[in-house]
């Protein structure tokens, strides 16, 4: 179980979060959603130590990530950022980055054998020899996203993963993460712009407005009124094929 506690975060400009608490349960991916500046990718950032709160606490099975040292956070947390720094490195070196907490002296066949398992499962055998920056936007998003998931973290951190692919590679990406959250037990926090993306793929549903949760739970509480008071737009909501819509107006 992934807890928060009364996170409260500030910049010279002022407080930007304000007494942030939810829980994530193992294999449930959450939608991180509201307006650009209310504060979705320093909630993330905080989360896994890369800022540090000016009060509140991160709980993993009870233990406050505040207390543990950084390899033993990349143990529990992995997170892929919005935009990652794209190296001349094949895609196998890549991945196999994501296995340092666990390394000692070498590389081990374990970690040699879990990154061949993730970049197979991920599609990307047949690239796995290849520079990462000869690949697509979306080819790369997903070798980020595999040497995240070698680290065999409890939580997966992803700012906005969808922002420069296209609606195929959207889709792509977002079952991919569903079905490992799934299948692993690794729960799942996703900071996303695209409300339908996230109806489609999230269990629930984070709005934050002010700096402040507005709203936190299932799909039942998208609706019109949250749009209109987090994003300032009225909307429409329909069914298409059994799964909510929400058209802007």
């Amino acid at each position: 179980m992934i807890e928060l506690k009364n996170i409260s975060y500030s910049y010279d400009r002022g407080e930007v979060l304000k007494d942030i608490s939810f829980d994530v349960k193992p294999g449930e991916c959450v939608g991180i959603l509201g307006n650009n500046g209310v504060g979705k990718s320093t909630l993330i950032t905080c989360i896994c130590k890369i800022r540090t709160p000016k009060s509140g606490g991160v709980l993993i099975d009870n233990r406050n990530i505040y207390k543990m040292k950084r390899n033993e956070i990349a143990k529990s947390i992995a997170y892929v950022a919005q935009k990652n720094e794209i190296s001349q490195m094949t895609v196998f070196d890549s991945v196999l980055l994501g296995r340092r907490p666990y390394m000692k002296l070498s590389v081990s066949g374990n970690d040699i054998k879990i990154c061949e398992g993730i970049i197979n499962q991920l599609g990307l055998a047949d690239f796995k020899l290849r520079y990462i920056n000869e690949l697509s936007g979306g080819e790369q998003q997903k070798v980020m996203l595999a040497r995240a998931l070698v680290q065999q973290p409890k939580l997966l951190l992803l700012d906005e993963p969808t922002s420069n692919l296209d609606p195929k590679n959207q889709h792509e990406m977002l079952k991919l993460v569903k079905n490992i959250a799934a299948e692993s037990k690794t729960s799942v926090l996703i900071v996303l712009h695209d409300i339908n993306l996230a109806l489609r793929y999230c269990d629930r549903f984070l709005f934050l407005k002010s700096g402040k949760i507005y709203k936190y739970g299932d799909e039942s509480i998208v609706t019109k009124e949250t749009i209109s008071e987090v994003y300032a737009v009225d909307c429409t909501i329909a069914q298409v094929s059994g799964r909510k819509v929400i058209v802007v107006e």
